[in-house]
């Protein structure tokens, strides 16, 4: 297959890093631009790691300098960032990947839990790009938004249950994440002397990923759950554990084979005897869930890597289906371990 040129906006950051790794081994997407907010001589300056391994410009960020060089951009930049260049860059013909939250919600949720939207139109025509629920509209996508982290995690484990939870009883999610889930920049939260042997909730039952699980299960789960997200920072570097609290409507359900039947031929999703391990999935795409049942009580069980599954592998995989490409290749598919 004749090499598609592509580029990385914000590869300062850690998703950025992770997008460019992937696509180093690449056998048919080609770097063609590197962009940040300031510019830089090398890559390598930004990511020591990439000494010998990467050299290459890093421009200052512009869609026309892309467009003279790409057929599809990453965008790895934060909300309202985003859909700036995300704007300029589909009128000019490029396809886009974005990262951010700026395309994934409706207009009245995403203005509810971030900002004014500046690109609605386009907001309008993006495919929520979380490949096992949308695989035939990511294919026909000039726009594709990636999903948050703690959304795959979340409905990668409930949609299948949707039309068997007993939507009078609230969706209980304890999610927990590494450090990397809040990016680069330093807060009092991901401090070394804060983090360190410590845990704790944050934003908990309002954090703005709740509007984009509940929006999503809506739609793709037809149903109207009320639901209770708590998020927890972890001392890891990687990786998210979601366990998921759901009652039945009977419980005379076979949930372990509506989970295969649901997740059957799925190559990325695995389904696992025992309570998942964050150690068996970081630096994969893989998601690995777990179900337990007793009685109208279920309990959902899901380990990602937050920057992977949860990020840039997702991110990849929307790109190569948007591209025709088998959507697995070049996906990291062996886990960190030992």
């Amino acid at each position: 297959m004749q090499k598609i040129p592509v580029g990385i906006v914000g590869v300062s950051g850690y998703t950025g890093l992770e997008l460019l790794k992937i696509l180093l081994s690449h056998p048919v997407f080609e770097i063609a631009y590197l962009a940040n907010q300031e510019g830089t001589e090398d890559v390598s300056h930004i990511h020591p790691s990439l000494v010998n391994v990467c050299h290459q410009p890093v421009h200052k960020a512009d869609p026309k300098v892309a467009k003279q060089c790409c057929k599809l951009i990453f965008l790895a930049l934060p909300h309202q960032k985003a859909m700036e260049f995300a704007k300029e860059a589909l009128e000019l013909g490029l396809q886009v990947v974005d990262l951010s939250a700026d395309y994934r919600l409706s207009q009245e949720s995403y203005e509810r839990f971030y900002t004014r939207h500046i690109d609605v139109e386009n907001l309008q025509h993006a495919i929520y790009g979380l490949v096992e629920w949308q695989r035939g509209l990511i294919k026909k996508a000039r726009i594709v938004a990636n999903p948050g982290c703690y959304p795959t995690a979340s409905l990668l484990g409930l949609l299948p249950f949707t039309p068997y939870i007993d939507s009078q009883i609230s969706v209980f999610i304890d999610a927990k994440s590494g450090v990397s889930g809040a990016g680069k920049t330093l807060s009092e939260n991901t401090h070394y002397t804060t983090i360190n042997e410590n845990m704790f909730a944050y934003s908990p039952m309002k954090h703005r990923h709740s509007g984009e699980i509940i929006e999503k299960l809506n739609r793709f789960g037809r149903c109207d759950l009320k639901v209770q997200f708590v998020p927890h920072l972890t001392p890891l570097t990687r990786g998210m554990l979601v366990s998921a609290f759901v009652h039945l409507k009977s419980a005379n359900i076979d949930t372990l084979a509506i989970l295969k039947d649901c997740y059957k031929g799925e190559r990325s999703i695995r389904i696992a005897t025992e309570p998942v391990r964050i150690k068996d999935v970081v630096g994969t795409h893989f998601c690995n869930i777990y179900i337990q049942q007793d009685g109208k009580d279920l309990w959902i069980n899901v380990a990602i890597d937050n920057l992977l599954r949860g990020a840039s592998s997702q991110a990849i995989v929307n790109a190569n289906l948007m591209c025709g490409i088998e959507e697995l290749t070049a996906i990291p598919m062996f886990a960190y371990v030992p």
